[in-house]
């Protein structure tokens, strides 16, 4: 039993020493220097280095022209062409440093450039904390990483990661658009961005607002939430999730959609939409509804399926599959509708049914006409097996 509880008490003696031996700082190294000197004057307790000084502490290597080197702090103060390299992976250029070798943290400042295979990230002061492998900084800082350059007031770079985050006045510089934000999450190898509270996408062709979104810059696709719309120069599409596709001009939306024409004033709402601004078409299913203006009032078209096509002055709209119609003093319904903005011509097709006050009317097919210069219906038209029936009003005796 005793010899037990001996083993025992070696085992946790040995784990503890391991312990402390893994604790303990590791002492920083200088490896070479043209000149050496100690000035209890200038610089008490510590070594003047000078001369292609060459420091090594646990896998990174500073270089500079001259460092002084406090021993028993195990702490460096470099200055002129300050080099420091992580792993020939990360190199971390500056007027001066600063670098303790107890708790492996850096401080870089005047004209610092940190740099990757992926990126390069110039400020004017920053600071490393190898334990963490992070680095941030409060100046102003211009990321380059391709073809897509950052730039805000204050950023954290994550190095496993290879992760930046910004939590105040991001800009994110490409070819193609600009993105701004107060809170990105930026990847250098995926290129992703995770935008988090108002944030917008601005190009030459469209302007993106969300509150929560993603978007790839490889790929150029998008995907939106919380209060995201995405505005062309004669739409507006909202809805609660958005997706966007740059290269192909198409986008689509789900849940309470509503695309508005800003050009003829048209709102056109559902479920789920699918826009192709290069064909100039949109198809709107789940509970769509088209609201237009016609004779200074608004008439509802809806459908299973709304399809929208064409420029503004040559557009075709369709509802299909129980189409119905509705303004203040007409309304019908039929298998299908297909409204032509060019000939002003709104045609029911398949068992239509029209009612105008008290009046009602079938027929094979009906041709609502409307009138350019007064924007009114002029005139109606229903082809084959005409039926009209008129509600009298009752009498009393």
């Amino acid at each position: 039993m005793k010899k037990t509880y001996f083993l025992l008490f070696v085992c946790f003696f040995l784990v503890g020493i391991q312990s402390l031996l893994a604790q303990t700082p590791k002492k920083i190294i200088v490896e070479y220097s043209d000149f050496a000197d100690i000035n209890q004057t200038e610089i008490p307790d510590a070594f003047l280095l000078t001369g292609n000084v060459r420091i090594n502490h646990d896998g990174a290597i500073l270089t500079c022209n001259k460092a002084y080197y406090f021993q028993k702090e195990n702490y460096v103060k470099a200055f002129g062409n300050v080099q420091m390299v992580q792993g020939d992976t990360l190199y971390l250029n500056s007027k001066y440093a600063e670098y303790n070798g107890n708790i492996k943290q850096a401080y870089a400042t005047g004209n610092v450039v940190m740099r990757s295979p992926e990126m390069s990230l110039a400020t004017d002061t920053l600071n490393f904390d190898r334990n963490n492998q992070q680095a941030y900084y409060r100046t102003n800082g211009t990321i380059t990483n391709k073809d897509n350059v950052l730039k805000s007031k204050s950023g954290r770079y994550y190095a496993k990661e290879k992760k930046f985050q910004f939590l105040t006045a991001v800009t994110i510089t490409n070819p193609k658009y600009v993105v701004k934000s107060n809170h990105l999450d930026y990847y250098n190898n995926s290129g992703h961005s995770y935008l988090f509270g108002p944030s917008t996408i601005t190009s030459k062709d469209n302007f993106i607002y969300t509150e929560k979104g993603f978007y790839d810059s490889k790929k150029n696709v998008g995907h939106f939430l919380r209060k995201s719309y995405i505005k062309y120069k004669d739409r507006r599409i909202e809805g609660d999730s958005l997706f966007y596709n740059r290269n192909k001009e198409f986008a689509s939306a789900t849940n309470n959609v509503k695309i508005t024409d800003t050009i003829n004033k048209g709102i056109i709402k559902g479920h789920y939409a699918e826009i192709y601004k290069q064909k100039d078409s949109m198809f709107v299913t789940k509970r769509a509804v088209a609201i237009n203006l016609v004779d200074k009032d608004s008439v509802y078209i809806h459908g299973k399926v709304l399809m929208v096509t064409g420029k503004p002055d040559n557009r075709i709209v369709r509802a299909y599959n129980n189409a119905r119609f509705y303004k203040t003093d007409m309304s019908g319904k039929c298998d299908s509708i297909h409204s032509s903005q060019k000939t002003n011509i709104t045609q029911l097709i398949g068992k239509p049914i029209l009612w105008n006050f008290d009046n009602q009317m079938t027929g094979d097919v009906m041709h609502l006409i409307g009138n350019d210069a007064t924007e009114k219906l002029d005139s109606l038209k229903v082809l084959n097996n005409v039926f009209g029936i008129k509600r009298q009003p009752r009498h009393r005796l």
